[in-house]
């Protein structure tokens, strides 16, 4: 039933009328009448009784274009539901798109045959040249793939997809964002020819999505492509899964019961049989877990590859350093980034320089007394939106002209970290002459205009430079390094490793942390797995995720503990956390073996909470602030 009440989420008997008898089959949508109410609803199963007693209402009408739930995609979406704790209602959403009348008129297409590729570049990687062996053969393989520095992703991808498709398999292919589909989109056409896939994103609109969804459902194509929504997309014969930078927190759903891309994936792998890919430059906590579990193999880059591909790593505060500039260590860019920079700039190769918060000042303290500048009228904290301008509140947008400090009374502030526009700034005056352009969420570049010799961007938009960056500056590390989360280094890590990919082979990536730091050290040797495995170790020391399974309870001040009270499981209750003056949070560990129980205590839970109409207790499994 497509309702969203916790109470509701259990499977409903419907008679079939005469008249539709012949147009009712698993997998159609139906409206039906609940509760003097029409609502939608979708036929997991026809057989010929009912296990309710009681009065059954007739099928309303079937809603066309007749089956668009597949049977793997209902179990699957029924697995999700219970591994999150969520409404089987919910996640069907997900994997249903909105129907557009007028594209089911439009005539089928028909299928394309899909040519096996030229694989040399998978002959880089340790494992590669047998994956697609194993893939070629109709066997599942499952690799978790760190790509070489100025891989083109993209492309191997694309080749994998197609060695699927030749040996009469489907493929799925996950990114993060639109950018990522775009470029997946180009290059499968490269590889398979026009017409031969789909992409799937909530960008291209709700029409042309409907299309693709169609297309895959109808068997017109074999391969589909797209964000997180088109992690449940119905591909006939599924043989090939694979997902990029599975640490981009774009690939979890911002709808209940928001799952990760990476999870329902690894479902449907165990479900079909598939192969599976989980790659990206850098290497999650979880996608090592696959590894030393045993359920994938690593597939890393060959010593000779990696020599040929990669740039040098140059960190601060080294001795060396420190004897020809002793403000190395503490210069926002010291004397070794600038060297590289003019370098670059004198071989006629552009430079990058990734600051981690965009705007020009983003936050400002007390010059006297180091205050943190706060909105006398919310208390919010005050930036700088450009030179020569009052500080304004981040939060209520209000003006602080004259700004006078609240502990000392000073009028004058200081910058406690500064932003894109404001490196672009200062990077124009060091450089005269040099055209400086800024890459951010808001204004992405996809390319580097023509003329701009320096780019000044925000992690996660970093645009490609042909033939390479000649040098890659990675400013304000602490901002990342410092960030009170459990994954802060390894973000870090993986924001570092996508920029740093982007630099020529040859050339220099200047990194403004320590050298003895470890993630540091995994970014210089260029060794994600090493310092996964060194991150998997510290976290199931300290029983956190992915070795534990986590669970977030959240709701007004005493609901979400007298809930965790009262779960008839043996878990360890961490909390109660504030989260606003009404509100709280606790959050739920156990046993990664205990986690399923764990899912199916909170549901049964929650839906009777809600059937007693008590106050309502978000639940969130694998929160993103622990996992």
């Amino acid at each position: 039933m497509d309702h969203p009440l916790p109470q509701l989420n259990q499977l409903f008997d419907y008679r079939i009328p005469p008249e539709l008898l012949d147009r009712v089959e698993p997998g159609c949508r139906v409206s039906v009448r609940f509760s003097n109410r029409k609502l939608k609803g979708t036929v997991l199963a026809v057989r010929d009784h009912a296990d309710f007693a009681g009065t059954i209402l007739p099928i309303l009408d079937v809603i066309p274009p007749g089956p668009v739930l597949t049977a793997e995609v209902a179990e699957l979406a029924q697995r999700i539901a219970d591994r999150y704790a969520g409404n089987l209602a919910d996640v069907l959403r997900l994997a249903l798109p909105e129907r557009k009348i007028r594209v089911e008129k439009e005539p089928p297409g028909e299928r394309l045959p899909v040519t096996a590729p030229k694989l040399a570049h998978w002959n880089r990687y340790n494992a590669g040249e047998a994956f697609l062996r194993a893939l070629r053969d109709g066997k599942a393989p499952r690799i978790v793939w760190n790509a070489l520095p100025g891989e083109d992703w993209a492309a191997r991808l694309a080749e994998a997809a197609a060695v699927a498709a030749a040996a009469g398999r489907g493929a799925l292919l996950v990114v993060p964002d639109q950018y990522d589909v775009e470029r997946l989109d180009r290059a499968l056409t490269a590889v398979l020819g026009p017409d031969r896939h789909v992409t799937l994103a909530n960008a291209m609109g709700p029409t042309p999505r409907y299309r693709s969804f169609l297309k895959a459902l109808r068997g017109e194509v074999r391969i589909v492509a797209g964000t997180q929504v088109a992690m449940f997309a119905p591909v006939a014969d599924l043989g090939l899964v694979a997902v990029w930078d599975d640490g981009d927190k774009n690939l979890v759903s911002l709808h209940a019961p928001h799952p990760h891309a990476r999870e329902v994936l690894l479902t449907r792998a165990e479900l079909t049989g598939a192969a599976c890919v989980i790659g990206g430059f850098a290497r999650t906590a979880q996608a090592q877990l696959l590894v030393e579990t045993g359920w994938a193999v690593s597939a890393a880059g060959r010593r000779d590859a990696l020599r040929a591909a990669a740039p040098r790593v140059v960190p601060i505060g080294d001795d060396a350093d420190l004897k020809i500039d002793p403000s190395s260590s503490t210069a926002r860019l010291p004397s070794v980034a600038w060297d590289a920079a003019r370098k670059a700039l004198a071989a006629d190769r552009p430079v990058l320089l990734q600051v981690p918060r965009r705007g020009y000042v983003p936050a400002v303290s007390c010059q006297r007394c180091r205050t943190r500048a706060l909105c006398p009228e919310c208390t919010g904290p005050l930036r700088l939106t450009g030179p020569r301008r009052p500080p304004v509140c981040t939060w209520c947008g209000r003006v602080d002209e004259p700004h006078r400090c609240a502990e000392c009374g000073s009028d004058r502030i200081r910058a406690v970290v500064i932003g894109a526009a404001r490196t672009a700034e200062e990077i124009a005056s060091a450089f005269p002459g040099v055209e400086v352009v800024e890459s951010n969420a808001s204004e992405r570049l996809d390319a580097i205009p023509a003329g701009a010799r320096v780019v000044v961007s925000t992690p996660g938009v970093e645009p490609a430079a042909p033939g390479g960056y000649g040098a890659v500056l990675l400013l304000d590390t602490w901002a990342q390094l410092t960030r009170a989360e459990l994954t802060a280094s390894e973000e870090a890590l993986r924001i570092w490793m996508n920029a740093v990919a982007l630099c020529a082979p040859g050339g220099t990536a200047v990194v403004t942390a320590d050298g003895g730091l470890p993630v540091v050290q995994a970014l210089i040797r260029w060794d994600a797995a090493w310092f996964a495995g060194q991150e998997l170790a510290d976290r199931a020391e300290l029983g956190f995720p992915p070795v534990m399974r986590f669970a977030a309870l959240t709701g007004l001040n005493g609901e979400a503990e007298k809930l965790a009270a009262d779960l008839p499981l043996d878990v360890e209750v961490i909390g109660p956390i504030p989260v606003d003056e009404q509100h709280e949070r606790v959050l739920l560990r156990v046993r990664r073996r205990d986690g399923a129980a764990l899912a199916a205590t909170l549901a049964k839970a929650t839906a009777e909470r809600a059937g007693a109409k008590a106050e309502q207790v978000r639940v969130q499994i694998d929160p993103r602030e622990i996992a």
